[in-house]
């Protein structure tokens, strides 16, 4: 069936249309306007959906105080968010196969930002889980997308670099949200806090809507429940793929755990810094927006597998640093945690792109998936360590996460050399 019979019987807008002549144009490279667009564009997506995913997380204190519960049930707010996200993860990306790639991420950042000023008026607990576990099943819509998009249009050669300037969005955003949140709320109040940052999100949206090009290369695949089962059971078949799902539940869940404790830790004696301070402590989130594209260019020069090694390896370092009692060592170690961090996930984020023959918004979704099922599931059971053991307990905790991301990340580049 030729592209134009296929247009025929597949309805499709003339942004997403295979039948365009435009479909054929070359991928985006370095140095034209249009990868500045997409530059721009996925930035400040990625800065929207991390800074409302994370507001929460230097406010948890505060949500304790406030709705009278444990730290544990507190960082809930954060994990439902992300369970949410995960769970969207396996709908929001074969739909984008189906559909389209800029408009599911355009009404995503959309929903997003509305459920997130709709939280800050929620005056019972439930009402607030609630409106973070919608926020978190629309930003599925842009976290695999995002990445699928990127294989898809840009240029294989500057594909690691595009996706860790990405990240570095990501990063951002994640800072962006939790010093914003942290400072309001040190100056008016923790409601006034999430409100600005979902209006700041909703205008991020309209940026994003108007400046990203159209998909090119996109070509729809139709919704078959037979087909998505026949795709999953070939990703888990790859030799690679499944180990890089583990990678990042193993890093995303460290990653969450220390900065949903470290709060607590840092607000108690002989610390007892303001909420403010506290927040300003998400500045070494800059060390993300830096280490993620120098990744991805040291991957190109040393190879994928290494590069991830040394990464995890560095968070293992910071976290360890944190366990002295002065302020001097814990920041640095914080620092080297970060950018080890989102260094190691651009990384793996770029790899599932790579190795995915076919279907690659399912793969990016399933990836997504057992990374965001990391932040809920250790993220929520690193309170159980605090409370019993303590930040030491979190400590380790995190420590044998990461130990488990060396070996599965050594496991993955014996079993992909000599191509990685």
């Amino acid at each position: 069936m030729n592209s134009t019979s296929r247009a025929t019987t597949l309805p499709l807008t003339e942004e997403e249309s295979p039948a365009q002549p435009r479909s054929k144009s070359p991928y985006i490279t370095r140095g034209t306007r249009a990868f500045l667009q997409v530059t721009l564009a996925l930035f400040s997506a990625g800065l929207a959906t991390f800074a409302q995913l994370y507001c929460v997380q230097p406010i948890l204190p505060v949500l304790s105080h406030q709705f009278d519960i444990t730290p544990a049930m507190s960082s809930v707010s954060l994990s439902v968010s992300t369970a949410c996200m995960a769970i969207g993860l396996l709908i929001t990306g074969p739909i984008s196969d189906a559909v389209g790639r800029k408009k599911m991420m355009v009404g995503a950042l959309i929903l997003a930002g509305c459920f997130t000023i709709a939280s800050s008026l929620m005056t019972s607990w439930t009402g607030m889980l609630m409106m973070r576990a919608l926020l978190g099943l629309s930003l599925s819509g842009v976290a695999a997308v995002a990445m699928t998009y990127l294989s898809e249009e840009m240029h294989p050669g500057v594909l690691a670099f595009s996706m860790g300037l990405y990240i570095s969005g990501n990063s951002i955003g994640g800072m962006s949200g939790r010093l914003l949140t942290g400072v309001i709320t040190d100056i008016a109040s923790w409601r006034i806090a999430i409100l600005s940052i979902g209006c700041c999100a909703l205008a991020a949206a309209v940026m994003f809507a108007k400046i990203l090009p159209a998909s090119r290369h996109f070509r729809p695949v139709a919704l078959k429940p037979k087909a998505l089962f026949i795709n999953f059971r070939l990703h888990f078949r790859d030799k690679g793929l499944p180990l890089l799902f583990i990678i990042g539940f193993l890093v995303m869940g460290a990653f969450v755990t220390l900065f949903n404790y470290i709060g607590y830790r840092l607000l108690n004696a002989p610390y007892s810094m303001s909420q403010a301070t506290v927040g300003l402590i998400s500045i070494v989130y800059l060390a993300g927006s830096w280490s993620s594209p120098k990744a991805g260019a040291l991957s190109a020069r040393f190879g994928r597998g290494p590069v991830f090694l040394s990464c995890a390896g560095l968070m293992l370092t910071g976290v360890l640093l944190t366990l002295f009692p002065t302020v001097w060592l814990i920041l640095p170690g914080l620092l080297m945690f970060t950018g080890g961090f989102f260094a190691a996930h651009s990384i793996a984020s770029s790899w599932i792109g790579i190795r995915a023959r076919r279907a690659k918004g399912q793969a990016s979704s399933m990836y997504l998936f057992c990374y965001y099922g990391g932040s809920s599931i250790a993220g929520t059971s690193g309170g159980i360590f605090w409370k019993l053991y303590g930040w030491p307990g979190v400590a380790a905790f995190i420590a044998v996460l990461l130990c488990l991301a060396l070996f599965v990340g050594y496991k993955l580049m014996r079993r992909l050399q000599p191509v990685t």
